[in-house]
């Protein structure tokens, strides 16, 4: 994962994503450097649009998420009153306890 920020810190910076600039650029994050993995995605990046890649990653996120999101949001729906009561009272009660340090 360190190598793709790696070529995302040299892509926004304006420079051209190397191996030697991958490598620089993980060392100076404190991580070893694995010369195989940072020439393989020097390769694997070669005429690629970074920028339309990015747009488009960042469409396709908040879409794989929303059904994600929208489950526990149903759930909670589904939740009995009973367990709306039980929590006013825990909370209630709690509150009383408070009151009793102060008062």
């Amino acid at each position: 994962m360190e190598y793709v920020y790696a070529a995302l810190l040299l892509h926004s910076s304006g420079k051209k994503i190397t191996e030697e600039g991958i490598t620089a650029v993980v060392k100076a994050a404190g991580a070893d450097v694995d010369a195989v993995r940072a020439k393989a995605l020097v390769s694997a990046l070669d005429g690629v649009n970074i920028e339309e890649a990015i747009s488009k990653a960042a469409f396709a996120a908040p879409a794989a998420a929303a059904p994600a999101a929208a489950a526990p949001a149903a759930a909670a729906a589904e939740t009995p009153k009973k367990d709306e009561k039980a929590k006013e009272k825990a909370e209630e009660s709690g509150m009383e306890g408070l009151g009793a340090l102060f008062g």
